[in-house]
């Protein structure tokens, strides 16, 4: 899908209501339940506690939907509860309110998924055993069709979500009617938990039942933070669609409740509350007894189409978090199925965990779920209230006083439970999120200082050379084989004979030597002897010392080229690429040393006598300026190429044009060539510009890839992923070379500390 195209997939209220509103209305499935094991595991008396318990959750939940409308309106472009809190309450409270909403994303997978495998458990007994087994199925498939680009299609949405709201009412319906004409039927609850003695409930117990049950809260920001993909006029339809979800998520919640508390429904190892109020309203062996499975079947829907909600908020949240520096920038990267695969496997992984660690058990998944939710509730309503004080100018005093009060008393009440949760969870699990969202918010400083540090490392105003002349070329020959047949057409093509043949040898014998030169006579006039030395401890050591003892000036590269033979079974090829990466990574750590790889598949067929092109075309691919582009570039123009240009794939339109004037004030000695990427994809643009050079089959196309080499194992987290990622699709393309131009990082961050001694 393409910008245009986008612009085409805006929704109207009908479709938007059930994309937006499957995770807020799917809580219904388990919030009462949530509030029913707190109490009557204390005592049996406690059950008819639920009602006030649920009015109160419902009012709740209506100040905080109407606090969302004024959110809204004042960020008609989404307004994330991290977008919101970092806007008006600064840098710190925007990073708890992601860390927050992160955490509440990955309980949305595990609590959906797992609420949902205890419904279909519930329609059928037999799969009570393999829950776990079900979760995990269901999140793996998400996985794989979010991955394939699974978009949230409005019909696909629709018919199961307007089904479980259509079922529902009906049997809330149906149940109250019945109890208050012909008396309420008493519920079958089959192997009932624990239940407690009549003992009274303490306040404790009651503010822990109030958390619990404040699980039908969760996903009410959805709409807020989807306004843009709502039609015109978005704000006021995405406020009208909220309206709605409240109205709609208040009654089924009220209703089911109401309907537990009268027909005796009570917590179960084997049942879940919800589905013993459906068996009970639509009783078997009745003309309404299918009705029971359409509740389980579309309970089981929803709830996966809820934890698919949060497939699509993780990894855009990530995503965002990379762009402003705190998270890593493959979280960024965007596929052509508009996809970040890196968010959704993180996502993945962290769910399934969860799921594992806790035996898919939905009464220990909750008490982790409501502290991340509730946090970020507090603080998005905390800075909707700092930003209508700040814009207050603008507002009549009605509509000031209005927001603030909703806000204020929004954001007092969230509080409130968030603090209840911590202090009546704390010892049942809520400590893991009282311990991660510090930990994540750490985290995000953290990367953004480094990332802060590296760009100022990184822009010390280094000059691309004009008129410099080659440096060193080096060919490792292991042996006479396709790759180094390659390998020497190459060289040939590049510098003609002015280069050193090196073969290491674990005897320092000379016979290859004179194969070489028979060799080198009948290729092609000039080609230097090959010189042979002895391995003297591992293959890169020997290397590494060869090459520095090459005479060379200061800032003068030696580029080293490794031929590579990929063989067709997988072990050889695994000991080859290995053996490959191993040079490759002990040259990259070497000071002006650039590596080209020449891997050559060995099912690939050779030419017996192939001449050196006739044509080499040299691109750097670039995502900025900075020192190590400058470099590249640099190494580039030292090349002796008919051609030499800058590729910046087009993805971001304003960094786009920051980029281009920034290169032009610059006055770089190479050609700049942006390339349109309408689907947002990074390798598909460049590989089709590479094809259409190398159409042509007398043109080889070198690529200048600068990388930045890091000694630490936690920034290659961090940094080069772009960089992999190119390498990977041109590995094995035809009349494609890639070399790679590093800059030691440490390098770069000990000389921009001795520049800045207090930074």
């Amino acid at each position: 899908m393409s910008n245009d195209e986008l612009e085409g997939e805006q929704l109207p209220k009908r479709l938007a209501l059930p994309i937006f509103a499957s995770d807020a209305l799917s809580s219904v499935a388990y919030a009462t339940e949530a509030a029913l094991v707190v109490l009557v595991t204390v005592s049996s008396a406690s059950r008819g506690m639920i009602i006030p318990l649920s009015a109160a959750v419902a009012m709740l939940l209506t100040i905080v939907v109407l606090s969302y409308r004024q959110t809204i309106q004042e960020y008609p472009g989404g307004g994330g509860g991290y977008v919101v809190a970092r806007d008006n309450l600064g840098d710190l409270s925007g990073l708890v309110a992601a860390a927050s909403l992160l955490v509440d994303y990955v309980l949305t997978v595990a609590v959906s998924v797992v609420a949902g495998a205890v419904a279909l458990a519930s329609a059928a007994p037999s799969l009570a055993s393999h829950a776990v087994a079900i979760s995990l199925a269901s999140v793996v498939l998400l996985l794989v069709a979010n991955l394939r680009g699974l978009r949230e299609s409005g019909m696909v949405f629709a018919i199961p979500t307007y089904v479980f709201v259509v079922s529902m009412v009906a049997m809330v319906g149906i149940g109250v009617v019945h109890g208050l004409i012909w008396g309420w039927p008493h519920a079958v609850v089959p192997s009932p938990t624990a239940v407690g003695g009549a003992a009274t409930v303490s306040l404790f117990v009651l503010l822990r039942a109030f958390a619990s049950g404040c699980s039908a809260l969760t996903g009410v920001e959805a709409i807020s933070n989807g306004v843009p993909a709502f039609r015109a006029p978005s704000a006021r339809n995405a406020g009208q669609t909220l309206m709605i979800m409240g109205v709609i998520a208040v009654f089924l919640f009220m209703g089911v409740s109401i309907l537990a508390w009268k027909i005796g429904a009570a917590p179960s190892d084997q049942m879940s509350v919800l589905s013993q109020v459906a068996r009970t309203v639509y009783a078997p062996g009745s003309v309404m007894s299918a009705g029971f499975y359409v509740i389980q079947a579309s309970t089981f829907a929803v709830l996966f189409l809820a934890a698919n909600a949060s497939f699509q908020g993780f990894p855009r949240l990530a995503a965002l978090l990379a762009r402003d520096g705190f998270a890593p920038r493959q979280f960024q990267n965007l596929g052509d199925r508009l996809v970040y695969s890196n968010g959704l496997a993180m996502l993945s992984l962290l769910a399934c965990a969860l799921i594992v660690g806790f035996n898919a058990s939905i009464d220990g998944l909750i008490h982790l779920y409501l502290l991340g939710v509730f946090i970020a509730f507090t603080l998005s309503q905390t800075g909707m209230v700092v930003r209508t004080l700040r814009t207050r100018d603008r507002l009549t005093s009605r509509v000031v006083i209005t927001r603030i009060a909703l806000n204020g008393v929004g954001a007092l009440l969230t509080g409130l439970v968030a603090v209840i949760t911590v202090v009546t969870k704390f010892s049942e699990g809520a400590w893991m999120v009282t311990i991660a969202i510090p930990v994540l918010v750490a985290a995000f400083l953290g990367i953004r200082h480094h990332y802060r540090r590296v760009a100022r490392a990184l822009d010390h105003g280094y000059r691309p050379s004009r008129g410099v002349r080659p440096g060193l070329v080096v060919l490792l020959v292991p042996r006479i084989d396709d790759a180094s047949v390659e390998g020497l057409n190459y060289v040939q093509s590049l510098v003609g004979s002015n280069f050193h043949p090196l073969h290491v040898s674990d005897t320092g014998e000379t016979a290859l030597a004179r194969v070489w030169q028979s060799f080198g006579n009948d290729y092609a006039a000039g080609v230097p002897a090959l010189e042979t030395i002895r391995r003297k401890g591992s293959l890169h050591r020997t290397v590494i010392s060869y090459v520095r003892s090459l005479p060379r000036e200061d800032g003068e590269y030696v580029t080293v080229i490794l031929p590579s033979v990929f063989h067709g079974n997988a072990r050889g090829s695994r000991r080859s690429r290995r053996s490959a990466l191993s040079l490759h990574d002990a040259l990259m750590s070497e000071p002006w040393v650039a590596v080209t790889d020449i891997p050559v598949s060995a099912n690939e067929v050779m030419a017996a006598e192939p001449a050196a092109a006739r044509r080499v075309e040299v691109l750097v691919p670039i995502s900025g300026i900075s020192d190590a582009s400058l470099r590249a570039i640099d190494y580039a123009m030292s090349l002796r190429g008919d051609m030499a240009r800058a590729f910046y794939v087009d993805l971001d339109s304003d960094e786009t044009m920051q980029l281009r004037q920034r290169w032009t004030k610059t006055h770089l000695p190479m050609e700049l060539q942006i390339l349109s990427s309408p689907y947002r994809e990074l390798g598909g643009p460049l590989l089709r510009e590479i094809r259409k050079r190398t159409a042509n089959p007398e043109t080889i196309c070198m690529i200048v890839m600068p990388e930045l080499i890091v000694s630490v194992w936690w920034q290659r987290f961090l940094h080069n992923h772009r960089a992999d990622f190119l390498k990977r699709l041109l590995q094995l393309e035809p009349r494609v070379v890639v070399t790679s131009v590093p800059v030691l990082l440490d390098d770069a961050l000990r000389a921009e500390g001795n520049r800045s001694p207090t930074s």
